[in-house]
């Protein structure tokens, strides 16, 4: 196991990718303060892991809130003795043109996506100092380096991450803290099964994302877990301020 002795705290970890990775980080040995808003699927994702005699504990908390994020890094330090990761993977999507997004669509997107990930950082870093080191990841996106027309706040907050995830690399480093981000393409996450079970023809539409993938398949939310494994243990004790791309390819096409 890769994560035997670490603490970590997982945010949006009721479902998706953040249950995948607070699932995978207790299962490769680690101690997790999973959190959530959604305190009901936060709780069955808990009791599952939980099932398998795996040390995790659910926090029901809003990351976008200064408090929140503090709760949460207190919880792990009095619950497990310290902090090792702090994953910033808490996120909402909203779509709309530059143009024909709101002020408060904007602020919506921001508050979760790129400030609470600021405060959960901000909240964690002492903690890791007094450790001797962690690592700080930011689950971002391919659209925080390439465009959507239609996604323009969720894009410019991803695209945040990715400064935020440098300077926080820059500045820490002496401290032995590491800071990346992962920038996933599609994934099949039950934000993505939704949208697909609505449009007209859903296998048709599945075969045209696919087919943008040079891998031939849409991400799990494991395939994006098993990225955030790495960059959690010591394996990537030499990896900071940096993307890792979980893409399936996606951005190394030109057509």
């Amino acid at each position: 196991m890769k994560l035997v002795g670490k603490v970590a705290v997982v945010t949006g970890a009721a479902r998706g990718v953040g249950a995948a990775i607070a699932s995978a980080f207790a299962q490769e040995g680690a101690s997790v303060v999973a959190v959530d808003v959604r305190s009901e699927e936060l709780g069955a994702t808990v009791t599952k892991a939980q099932s398998a005699a795996h040390s995790i504990f659910a926090l029901t908390a809003d990351i976008s809130t200064p408090e929140g994020n503090q709760l949460a890094v207190e919880r792990a330090v009095q619950e497990f003795g310290g902090l090792d990761c702090f994953v910033a993977n808490a996120a909402i999507q909203r779509f709309g043109k530059l143009a024909d997004t709101a002020t408060a669509t904007w602020d919506e997107v921001h508050t979760v996506n790129l400030r609470g990930a600021y405060l959960g950082a901000r909240a964690a870093i002492p903690h890791m100092s007094r450790r001797g080191g962690g690592s700080l990841i930011l689950t971002a996106s391919v659209l925080g380096i390439v465009g959507d027309g239609d996604m323009a706040a969720y894009g410019a907050a991803k695209g945040g991450l990715r400064a935020l995830c440098r300077s926080a690399a820059v500045a820490y480093g002496p401290q032995q803290i590491r800071c990346n981000t992962i920038c996933p393409g599609d994934v099949r996450t039950e934000l993505f099964e939704d949208y697909i079970s609505r449009v007209a023809d859903p296998e048709a539409e599945l075969t045209r994302l696919r087919a943008f993938y040079p891998l031939g398949r849409i991400a799990s939310p494991e395939d994006v877990a098993r990225a955030a494994v790495f960059l959690a243990s010591d394996e990537s004790s030499y990896v900071t301020g940096t993307d890792l791309l979980v893409d399936g390819g996606l951005l190394a096409k030109v057509y």
